[in-house]
């Protein structure tokens, strides 16, 4: 088998005395969409904040492409801090309330950060902005700013910008989430394709028929601990967990 593309071990992470992460460990390999489910509250989101580093871990260790990153006393090890913005440039992050630059384009909100962060020249960063556009189906949108598009093509937009980077993994914090309905789908569909070219993925959703019917597999979280992790058949049919059976029967 192949190495993972994310690992992760004894994972702990506290705001003040609030006990969030509860020493987490797991592996996630190339071409893995991973789905975390769970109760609001359940650390869910703080966990993809902590394996891109915008959540600094209380202790433990996250490695990501090879690059590793450990954290005691609260805080992460002076010598790897320089190992955070490497392990950022490799997870693409994908927010459930968009974070678009308001004032830039739909296309130089994907292109800006090839250019500043990886010093890409503007016009080939054009290009691949344009192609990974089209990949969402916002080509025709690429002059538009965020105030004059939905919400769905707000997501769509998110995406291809996180895509940008190139990143070996990509990280969805209940992307769906803040969307009404009808765009729920849109998103969804461009995450699905994403699936079945290989992205390797971890998503936090309560879009049960995605996890369903695109995870590799699912993991229920609850109070900062992994209660179930396995293939989506076994977790919607039989779980082995009472807690993930309650809160399963709650969400269908």
């Amino acid at each position: 088998m192949s190495e993972p593309v994310i690992h992760v071990r004894n994972l702990h992470k506290f705001f003040g005395r609030l006990h969030v992460l509860r020493d987490v460990s797991f592996d996630v390999y190339p071409r893995e969409v991973v789905v975390i489910i769970g109760r609001s509250g359940s650390g869910k989101s703080t966990l993809l904040r902590c394996l891109n580093c915008l959540e600094e871990p209380s202790s433990g260790e996250i490695t990501v492409d090879g690059i590793r990153v450990c954290a005691e006393n609260g805080h992460v090890a002076r010598e790897f801090r320089d190992a955070v913005r490497d392990i950022r440039l490799r997870t693409g992050m994908v927010f459930q309330d968009f974070n678009l630059f308001p004032h830039l384009t739909a296309l130089e909100n994907v292109t800006e950060a090839p250019i500043t962060v990886k010093n890409r020249p503007r016009e080939q960063a054009a290009r691949v902005g344009e192609t990974l556009l089209e990949k969402v189906g916002l080509l025709s949108k690429r002059d538009e700013y965020p105030s004059r598009l939905s919400g769905g093509q707000k997501q769509r937009v998110a995406i291809a910008r996180a895509l940008a980077m190139e990143p070996k993994v990509m990280l969805f914090d209940e992307p769906t989430s803040a969307l009404d309905p009808e765009l729920i789908g849109e998103v969804l569909d461009v995450m699905k394709n994403l699936a079945s070219e290989g992205t390797t993925m971890i998503v936090v959703s309560h879009e049960m028929g995605f996890a369903r019917d695109v995870a590799d597999r699912v993991v229920y979280m609850d109070q900062g601990v992994f209660v179930e992790d396995g293939p989506p058949e076994q977790i919607f049919s039989k779980p082995t967990d009472p807690r993930t059976a309650r809160f399963l029967q709650k969400v269908h």
